[in-house]
């Protein structure tokens, strides 16, 4: 099977060589990931400029775009096949509920769904070393069959592994959770008179209810999630066709 890997945090990332270690025995590997971190990019795509694919190894190449782009590009041509699968991460830190609206680990994963490629996002639920990517990476090999069989092109599936060093890996079906963040500002004033502000903050909530991403990590287990691709209204249509709205004559 040909499979392309990618991620957010670059293309030197130990997640991502821990998966072509794990999957490079069985499969032909091509992989594609942003030259430098693209975290929190989301699912923009660069439609204005041009996008670099430097090669740095066989079948490895740097692109200068998003994770979203590395798939879209990957698979428009740029790279001289056509993926069977694509696989996002192994993600520094977790991407669990609400996390994968900001998530550029999670946006490649749904570029390659959008295009009918059965795709996986793979992270590991700690922003704390050391991280013991080869846990995740071997769960995943010995469990790539079953999610293949498993996705279908409504969504992509978005798995986050505890961080544990050994000791028993057992997966929960979920889905996402709740993550509020406080976000605030801090800033430096330039000579030239310019503010310059950066984004700090802590998450203080976080919803474990049962069957949940969140609850399932904090539980020692594998978290699978299958994440739609077109948004749900969860039965809020009904209220709104209940409203009657005013005509603008």
């Amino acid at each position: 099977m040909k499979i392309l890997l990618t991620n957010d945090d670059g293309i030197y990332s130990p997640g991502l060589s821990a998966l072509w270690e794990a999957l490079g025995e069985d499969h032909e590997i091509w992989t594609v990931a942003p030259d430098r971190e693209r975290s929190a990019n989301s699912h923009c795509i660069t439609i204005k400029d041009p996008v670099r694919f430097r090669e740095i190894g066989e079948r490895r190449f740097a692109c200068g775009g998003t994770p979203a782009d590395c798939v879209l590009f990957s698979c428009l041509g740029a790279i001289p096949v056509k993926p069977d699968l694509v696989v996002s991460g192994i993600n520094l830190g977790p991407n669990l509920g609400t996390d994968i609206i900001y998530s550029g680990t999670a946006a490649a994963a749904r570029q390659a769904a959008l295009m009918k490629i059965p795709a996986l996002a793979l992270s590991q639920a700690t922003f704390k070393a050391p991280f013991y990517f080869n846990r995740g990476a071997a769960w995943l090999k010995a469990n790539l069959e079953a999610l293949i069989k498993l996705w279908h092109p409504d969504h992509f599936i978005n798995i986050n592994v505890p961080n544990s060093i050994d000791g028993e890996l057992d997966a929960r079906i979920t889905h996402p959770s709740r993550r509020i963040y406080q976000d605030h500002l801090t800033h430096f004033d330039s000579p030239g008179g310019d503010k310059f502000y950066f984004l700090n903050g802590n998450m203080i909530e976080q919803d474990q209810d049962d069957d949940s991403d969140a609850e399932a990590v904090a539980a020692g287990f594998v978290s699978v999630s299958p994440v739609y691709l077109h948004p749900i209204n969860h039965g809020e249509q009904a209220a709104y066709e209940r409203e009657v709205f005013r005509k603008l004559l």
